[in-house]
């Protein structure tokens, strides 16, 4: 799929006692005052003023604790998909693919951005999916990934589970989160946040700069041409980062700038062994937008298996993902949203 170079209140359960007559009460005090101003104890009272410094110290850690992203909801996305079986264009399994997706979207601003490539085997219709949420900032977040398979030349059981059907699933996943944010404010906090869906990453027959990245080049060039390209704060790519080995390569031809967000918001979860402990090249969809100087970034893991003998075979199985992975994955991307958002 890609061809490389070399994310307290507590409540006592008594009433409060009413004013003295004689003398005010201290409010965090283990007594009360009662007629004549003289002091009683409150039986208990010294608990639960110890409960209440407890919650105030801990309730905020577990609150935080409470934020991580669900990547079990994603696998379980992911899982859904990959049952679809191997997903070329022009093949069955293909349009159900679309269907999917199209199914979980339906009450989302989704478009369906249809397009004719010009591939080896001829003419071949593709469909891009975008997914809008709304911002109430001016400017627009674009977070990718592709959803097929490659043409069935050689692998034709290959069924691409973490190349295409895990990051399928994060961005599912990722969607329903903004969807409730949306629900529940109208818009969200900062930028607009636009999922794409590409078609068409994987070569037809063998991998160069005109038999690849289909959908992605064709929506480039699309918004290029309609001023879309300029609102683009930043395009995020995600490409076989469910492996449950999880080791995150710095993309070499990514923006600089996007690369040290990611990095920070790693960082924040201490995830920091997880990304970029090694540089490499990629030719990947983020290439149409890079050379168009939209601030790009391929987050993506090419060490799949031993000695990358997972890649592009039939072993690229369920098993080889993990929720943990995306867990991972969905923490970065969304921090990172927020730190494009304040920037």
């Amino acid at each position: 799929m890609i061809f490389s170079s070399s994310a307290v209140s507590c409540h006592s359960s008594g009433r409060p006692p009413g004013p003295s007559t004689n003398a005010p009460c201290p409010i965090l005090s283990a007594s009360f005052c009662g007629k004549g101003g003289r002091p009683r104890t409150l039986p208990g009272l010294q608990s639960v003023m110890r409960f209440v410094v407890v919650m105030l110290i801990f309730a905020p850690l577990a609150a935080q604790a409470q934020q991580h992203f669900n990547g079990a909801k994603a696998l379980d996305y992911a899982r859904q998909f990959v049952a679809i079986g191997p997903r070329w264009p022009t093949s069955q399994n293909h349009a159900k693919a679309e269907a999917f997706l199209r199914a979980h979207f339906q009450h989302d601003q989704l478009e369906e951005d249809t397009f004719t490539a010009n591939t080896p085997i001829g003419s071949v219709n593709m469909r891009n999916f975008i997914v809008r949420f709304p911002g109430k900032k001016n400017g627009v977040i674009v977070l990718g990934s592709h959803y097929e398979t490659n043409y069935p030349l050689r692998n034709i059981n290959f069924v691409g589970a973490n190349d295409g059907g895990a990051t399928t699933g994060l961005l599912m996943a990722i969607g329903d989160q903004l969807r409730e944010e949306v629900t529940r404010r109208k818009q969200l906090d900062g930028y607009s946040v636009w999922l794409v869906f590409f078609d068409g990453e994987e070569a037809i027959q063998s991998w160069s700069q005109s038999d690849s990245t289909y959908g992605s080049r064709h929506l480039a060039a699309k918004w290029g041409r309609d001023g879309t390209l300029p609102r683009i704060k930043a395009f995020m790519l995600a490409d076989m980062i469910g492996d449950k080995d999880l080791d995150i390569q710095r993309e070499s031809n990514s923006t600089d700038w996007l690369v040290a967000l990611v990095r920070q918001a790693a960082h924040k979860f201490g995830y920091d062994r997880y990304f970029f402990q090694k540089e490499e090249a990629v030719e990947d969809d983020h290439l149409p937008f890079v050379q168009r100087q939209v601030p790009s970034i391929d987050v993506i893991d090419l060490d799949y298996g031993p000695n990358n003998s997972y890649h592009h075979t039939a072993q690229d199985t369920l098993d080889k993902i993990s929720a943990r992975s995306l867990t991972i994955d969905g923490d970065v991307f969304l921090e990172t949203i927020r730190l494009v958002d304040q920037r």
